[in-house]
Order: structure tokens, then C-alpha cells, then sequence
């Protein structure tokens, strides 16, 4: 190959990554060939978490610094074997790309790809969520704001029978993440987020809301359900951000959450094997496949409130 170019091999393909030198993180120095060696490695774990859903990819071609796109549709040029899946919209339809392969995986990160935004439901089911997702989003950078947050919410939901996981975004703060089991729509999924919100803030109406204005939150934590909808996306577990050290959305387990130096921002692109390290402790163990229905926890939150 070329100095422009390189190959990676993932699963049964041999993939080309053009321009492999490109820094992508002007901060730290990593390049495209970073991103793409990272999300080789990584994909055992991964893959499964994005296989047979659509994805709204974060590009970055020219790096952090450069123009940001939110990729919706997949365009022509993709290879064959880059699976497709078309999901209605008002008006029409679009087309999403789904990764269901290591070699797809790398191939986004040849397109500078830095961020996979999955949905909360599957192809073949697209109208029926089997994920719940609360995003734990502080004023600031209060990690001990969002350790509070997730203790109560998870509380909650263990009193409404309900398991959860926990993910650091590498941003700012936590998603706590709710299996389902696919019985219920978006609509029903997101009005009982919502419900589940608003007890908690109601509980502790100094500390959190839910209010989407920024100015109405003042210096509390906004307790976000808004992806819990048809066509919203939540980021993948183990995706790259394109902020400051090349942070990396981890999940990890409850136990974790009173390590005093866990951070939003704690594992990176930097620490491939410290990522990796993680990985293998596979943190959602036994409850990601429990999916449950929301009608019992329904019932238990409208006799708790």
C-alpha cells in the first residue's frame, strides 16, 4: 500500500483505511489509523451492542477542530457489503447503516467516524424499543452530582423491579440504561421515562429536573428522557467522542459507581488496553438480556407516587 493508505484486517475482510496518518485529535496526536486500530480490537465487544440496529454516525473528517456531520442516510459509495436498512419517516424514508461486522466498524472509521449513535430499537422491530435510556446530564463537570443522581434513580428503579445498567458517555455524565422486552411502543416507553423523572425530581427538587431549557435548570442536574422516542439515537457503548483526550462511552457496573476516581471521562482512546481492560470485566453481565415490560413497573410507580 501507499503512504495514503493502509489495510486492516477485520473478521473475513481486509479493509482499506485512506490517509491513516490524518490527526483526527490535534490534542493528543491520534490519527485516523488510531481510531480504526481501536475500534479493530474492540469490536468483539461492541459489535454486539450495535448488530441489527440503525445508527446515526458523528463524522469528523477533518478532525475535532473541523465541521461535525450527522450522517443519517448511508450514502452510495458505501460497499455492498455494508448493511442497509430503511426506516420510515414523515414524508418518506431513510436509509440507515447498520454494523453487524468488525469490517463494517473499521470501514466507518476510515470514513472518520469517530462516534456511532445507535437506537433504541432493533430492524425488524423497528416501532418497539428494547432499551430505555436516562442520560444524567450535570450544569457542569460535577461527577459527584451524577453519582448522586444515578444511586437515586437506581434505587428507584429497584423499587419498581426494574434492572439497569449503567454507561459513562465520556462527556459529561452517565446514561443508566433499562432493558425492555420489546412489548412496548415509544410512545408508552418514553411517557413512562418521563413518569419515572418526575418522581424522582419531585423527591429531590433541588438537586435535579427536567426541565430542557437550559436557563430553567439553574445548577441542577437535567435528569434527560428525550431519547426515548422513535428515531432518537443514544451513543454506543465503547464509541470514540470527539472532545479533548479522545474520551471513550464505557459501560461499568453499579459497583464501580462509588470508585471515587470514576469520572464520565475515565477510560480513552489513549489507554486502548486500559479500554479493553474493562471490557473483558463485561459489566452488563446478566442483565442486558433481561428485558422486562413496563406494565407491572408502571403499576408500582403510580402506588409509589
Amino acid at each position: 500500500m501507499s503512504d495514503d493508505t493502509t489495510t486492516v484486517r477485520a473478521g473475513h475482510r481486509t479493509v482499506t483505511v485512506h490517509r491513516p496518518g490524518k490527526v483526527l485529535f490535534p490534542d493528543c496526536g491520534l490519527t485516523k489509523a488510531d481510531v480504526a486500530g481501536y475500534y479493530r480490537r474492540v469490536a468483539a465487544f461492541m459489535v454486539p451492542q450495535l448488530r441489527d440496529r440503525p445508527l446515526m454516525l458523528e463524522r469528523r473528517p477533518d478532525g475535532t477542530e473541523g465541521l461535525r456531520f450527522m450522517q443519517k442516510d448511508t450514502p452510495e459509495h458505501y460497499p455492498d457489503w455494508v448493511r442497509r436498512v430503511r426506516v420510515p419517516k414523515e414524508g418518506g424514508t431513510v436509509t440507515h447503516t447498520v454494523c453487524d461486522n468488525s469490517a463494517t466498524l473499521v470501514f466507518l472509521a476510515d470514513q472518520a467516524c469517530l462516534t456511532l449513535h445507535r437506537w433504541l430499537s432493533r430492524a425488524g422491530r423497528i416501532e418497539w424499543p428494547d432499551r430505555l435510556v436516562f442520560d444524567l446530564d450535570p450544569p457542569g463537570d460535577d461527577f459527584p452530582a451524577v453519582r448522586e443522581a444515578a444511586h437515586r434513580l437506581g434505587e428507584l428503579l429497584d423499587q419498581l423491579r426494574l434492572p439497569s445498567t449503567l454507561m459513562t458517555t465520556g462527556s459529561k455524565g452517565l446514561h443508566v440504561v433499562v432493558p425492555l422486552d420489546g412489548s412496548t411502543t415509544f410512545d408508552d416507553s418514553r411517557a413512562f421515562a418521563r413518569e419515572v423523572a418526575q418522581t424522582l425530581t419531585a423527591r429531590h427538587p433541588d438537586e435535579l429536573t427536567t426541565a430542557v431549557r437550559k436557563q430553567s435548570r439553574g445548577d441542577r442536574l437535567f435528569l434527560d428522557i428525550g431519547r426515548n422516542a422513535y428515531a432518537q439515537t443514544a451513543v454506543a457503548p465503547w464509541s470514540v467522542r470527539p472532545r479533548e483526550g479522545a474520551p471513550v462511552a464505557a459501560p461499568v457496573s453499579w459497583e464501580q459507581l462509588d470508585d471515587k476516581e470514576l469520572t464520565a471521562r475515565t477510560w480513552s482512546l489513549r489507554d486502548q488496553d486500559g479500554v479493553l481492560e474493562q471490557a473483558r470485566t463485561n459489566p452488563w453481565a446478566g442483565v442486558s438480556s433481561r428485558g422486562r415490560a413496563l406494565g407491572p413497573a408502571r403499576r408500582r410507580l403510580r402506588a409509589l407516587r
